[in-house]
């Protein structure tokens, strides 16, 4: 193999223009449909074996196919898309088309692969470099180019295959294709490795505030006095002075929103009223009062508005990882304010408890546990109102709930803050990488070989 390096492009070599803009002397426009073939048929296997490789959509994220799953490929209906080995695999639906869901199909089984109907299959001519063309799916250029011609109704939408076909591009010579490919597989892989002890990095971060909250709501501040076992099997020895109250005890749930049909959810009206979305539960440990939507609320309407130190719960998911999570809210709100309809609130009636503290305990470990194994259902799973009432929480006096909530505060908001800190390299990391990618499979910074072996 020889190295590689990258320069500018000398000034007597410079640019020609042509309809894509300034693109190098050498390079000559071309169309995908000119360079490759789309889609193969399945008529091309002469003879299935007994497993292969199946991709989901989803599964399209490094450049080598992950390649776990094996199924039989008589049980494949017809819809599947069809593959083999160094094939390009491209997503077609939002959002992991705009997520750059591409992939080289790698280690197949057998040489084979089915994957999603929403994948779009790409075999490169072998008269070009097919990295060179991973490359080039993975620019913005290319993915801002589709995601103009994406069409369809709701929430998703597709690249038609006609795009693929026409796509315009300025083609390298051959020799400079496979400069630029092995040039960043280099860097990349470079800043890859540096995102990767990033990620562990946070990860480590996310395990000791997890471990801080987990010690601290079931074990308290002060690890001297007597212990005694709860009578919770999943929680074991908690402090002797403490107690144990069933959250109905606490106060009471309400629903959220009811009698809502899609048309309801505008943002347009003038009924319109600001509502909790799913997502702002699920993903914020404090209720997020800036992260809202809309809703037709009409004056004669009676529903359920959600009040300062209110919890929320997700009463159904699509996976156990959400399920039973809550979210507290700790503003008041500048005008009534609903909760949509997956999710139930709880209102505190006794003031012998810190809804600081019973948030922190509900998101333990043992209780986010306890919790999600309680959900029923396939295609949504789905969380029972009695068994939100019914949990079994430690209470402390209302000094230590005080206390332990204020103390979890301080050193979360710590660790927050590296994590924080640290996404924000990654992400910084993740920009360098595309802009890497966009100026050298565009031709802005030339990419050539050295000849010398490495």
């Amino acid at each position: 193999m020889s190295a590689v390096k990258a320069e500018r492009y000398a000034a007597n070599e410079g640019y020609g223009e042509d309809f894509l803009g300034l693109v190098p002397k050498p390079w000559l426009v071309s169309r995908l449909k000119d360079k490759a073939t789309f889609n193969p048929s399945k008529s091309e296997i002469k003879e299935l074996p007994k497993e292969c490789t199946f991709a989901p959509m989803e599964k399209l994220k490094t450049d080598s196919l992950l390649t776990d799953v094996t199924v039989i490929p008589s049980n494949i209906s017809g819809s599947y898309t069809y593959f083999r080995e160094n094939d390009l695999l491209i997503a077609k639906v939002t959002p992991c088309f705009e997520n750059r869901n591409v992939a080289i199909a790698k280690n197949l089984t057998n040489g084979i692969g089915f994957g999603s109907s929403e994948i779009n299959v790409v075999r490169v001519s072998k008269k070009a470099n097919q990295r060179w063309f991973f490359y080039l799916f993975l620019s913005s250029g290319f993915i801002e180019a589709g995601a103009s011609k994406m069409a369809g109704a709701g929430g998703l939408k597709r690249i038609p295959s006609i795009f693929l076909e026409t796509f315009a591009f300025a083609l390298p010579p051959l020799s400079e294709q496979t400069a630029i490919a092995a040039y960043l597989d280099t860097k990349t892989a470079q800043i890859d490795r540096q995102i990767d002890l990033l990620s562990q990095k946070a990860t480590q971060y996310g395990k000791l505030k997890r471990s801080l909250i987990n010690e601290t709501v079931t074990r308290g501040l002060d690890k001297s006095v007597p212990m005694k076992d709860s009578d919770v099997v999943w929680i074991g020895e908690v402090p002797e002075h403490w107690g144990l109250k069933r959250l109905k005890e606490l106060g009471d749930l309400y629903s959220g929103l009811t009698g809502k049909s899609g048309d309801d959810f505008s943002q347009e009206n003038e009924h319109g009223e600001p509502f909790v979305p799913f997502t702002n539960i699920a993903n914020n440990f404090y209720l997020s009062t800036s992260n809202l939507k809309l809703v037709v609320i009409h004056p004669s309407e009676k529903q359920n508005y959600v009040k300062i130190n209110d919890l929320f719960f997700l009463m159904s998911s699509e996976d156990y990882a959400d399920l039973g999570k809550c979210s507290l809210l700790t503003e008041e709100m500048k005008k009534k304010t609903y909760l949509n309809s997956f999710c139930k609130g709880f209102r505190f009636t006794k003031r012998t408890v810190n809804p600081k503290y019973i948030n922190y305990l509900l998101h333990s470990t043992q209780y986010r546990l306890s919790l999600s194994n309680e959900g029923k259902g396939f295609t949504r799973i789905n969380l029972r109102m009695d068994k939100i009432n019914d949990m079994r929480l430690l209470i402390p006096s209302m000094s230590e709930q005080q206390a332990i909530a204020a103390y979890l505060d301080t050193k979360t908001t710590q660790i927050d803050r590296i994590v924080t800190a640290i996404n924000t390299q990654i992400n910084k990391l993740k920009d360098l990488r595309k802009a890497l990618i966009n100026d050298v499979v565009t031709g802005k910074i030339k990419v050539v070989s050295e000849g010398a072996a490495v």
